[in-house]
């Protein structure tokens, strides 16, 4: 697991993650057949979350991974990480540190922006 984003959208503050997930999924398209399984927060469960991912990509099984009941102070989530990973390294981009951007096409180019220059370190520290 690399941590890449496969896609992004960047929409208002009005729409809440659950809403805007399926958004996500749909901008996948035909790309990247293969995924099976994606992992979400509490934040995405919910049937109404499933079933509209379900709706556009039957085979793909969505993984709720939440914080346990019982658990108290910092307690590391399974694939969590992963994700905290790629938003600790897109927020070394300035430009992405603030919502400095009145536009989402604007805020989304700046974000693909990081996301290349990301990849690109990556497949440079590769030899």
């Amino acid at each position: 697991m690399t941590g890449l984003p496969l896609t992004e959208i960047v929409h208002g503050a009005d729409v809440q993650d659950r809403d805007g997930g399926p958004l996500v999924i749909e901008n996948l398209g035909n790309l990247y057949l293969l995924l099976e399984k994606i992992f979400a927060d509490a934040g995405y469960q919910g049937p109404k979350f499933r079933d509209s991912v379900a709706a556009i990509r039957k085979q793909l099984v969505v993984d709720i991974v939440k914080q346990s009941d019982y658990a108290k102070g910092f307690v590391l989530l399974p694939k969590r990480w992963v994700v905290e990973r790629t938003f600790a390294w897109l927020g070394r981009c300035r430009r992405l540190a603030k919502d400095w951007e009145n536009m989402t096409r604007n805020a989304l180019a700046f974000l693909k922006l990081a996301a290349i220059r990301l990849m690109l370190r990556k497949l440079c520290n590769r030899s």
